[in-house]
């Protein structure tokens, strides 16, 4: 009986091709270091008893169907899942898996945080300053920013993500925390003195908000106008969870009104491209109490690692007749 076959859709950490490798299974990886055209995925996946996705690949029943009926397995190669359509994979008896892991939760809070200590001392600011060669001289004036410690961190979705973050905010610098949540969580408010709130209420108290909740049709545009009229206009919003949470408009307007002191995106409502009017140079990069990097709050050695590893175990374990580790939904 020849090898089933694994197709991945773009090469990335090799521990986990490498697993697939050594288990038996005819390993084939695009080619180009870029998202699979549309028109590659449908054919390459062709004859695969596994398709190792990542969160840029729409699978849709188009996919799941090209595959034909021998495909077993989407093993996602994220921890989100809302590029997979779920109901049609269930519909073909096919699993659906994704990767969470201590080490992508600790990753992922660390850049959170990151771009929390940066918005609050203003350092990607004061970094352009001073390379600019306009630093002459210590000023009283320069770049003055917000303490962290006793201001209050509101977390949306307390989850194993912002349980991460709740550690860093409390007991590494003081913070009081707040959250909102479908479910009530007993031991986030115990291990972190947190109360759990409604979002307006979230929005009202909190000198800065993060946002850790999946893209599904609920949270779609969580954050819009009637949030940010709630908020503080001296509060910072960081967003490390998926694009489409916030209402890029209203963002807009809230920065263009000073309606709010600033934000961190890590994501993008219209990704990849950093705004959804490309029209209008791309506003989001103009405003310098906006930090924006490239959705790289998982890019750690470790996170990539494990991420690689558990996709390949998913695989191994669905092929083999066992239950999947991780299923999705």
């Amino acid at each position: 009986m020849p090898a089933q076959k694994v197709y991945v859709t773009r090469k990335f950490a090799d521990s986990g091709i490498q697993a697939l490798k050594s288990a038996g299974y005819t390993v084939k990886v695009y080619a180009n270091d870029a998202v699979i055209s549309r028109k590659d995925l449908l054919t390459n996946v062709a004859g695969c008893s596994a398709l190792l996705s990542l969160l840029t690949d729409k699978i849709d029943e188009a996919v799941l169907k090209a595959a034909g009926p021998q495909l077993k397995i989407v093993a996602n190669y994220a921890v989100g899942f809302d590029n997979i359509d779920l109901a049609a994979a269930k519909k073909m008896n096919i699993v659906v898996t994704n990767t969470p892991s201590d080490a992508v939760n600790e990753a992922v809070a660390e850049h959170t945080f990151a771009l929390l200590i940066a918005l609050a001392r203003r350092i990607p600011e004061a970094d352009i300053f001073s390379k600019s060669k306009k630093y002459t001289g210590w000023s009283p004036t320069h770049f003055i920013g917000t303490d962290l410690y006793g201001k209050t961190l509101g977390i949306i979705g307390a989850g194993r993500i912002g349980g991460a973050l709740a550690r860093r905010a409390v007991h590494g610098f003081g913070m009081k925390l707040v959250y909102t949540d479908a479910r009530k969580n007993d031991i986030f408010e115990k291990e972190y003195t947190a109360e759990q709130v409604s979002l307006q209420k979230l929005c009202e108290i909190s000198d800065f908000i993060s946002l850790h909740v999946p893209l599904l049709p609920s949270t779609r545009h969580l954050i819009s106008t009637a949030e940010f009229a709630s908020m503080k206009k001296t509060a910072f919003l960081i967003n490390t969870a998926r694009g489409p949470v916030i209402d890029e408009k209203a963002l807009l307007r809230a920065l263009k009104t000073k309606r709010i002191a600033g934000a961190g995106l890590d994501v993008f409502e219209c990704e990849p491209a950093i705004d959804c009017d490309i029209t209008d140079n791309l506003e989001l990069k103009t405003f310098p109490n906006v930090i924006l990097t490239p959705h790289i709050a998982s890019a750690t050695i470790e996170a990539r690692e494990a991420m690689s590893m558990m996709a390949a175990q998913n695989i191994i374990a669905v092929l083999s007749g066992k239950p999947a580790l991780n299923p999705a939904g």
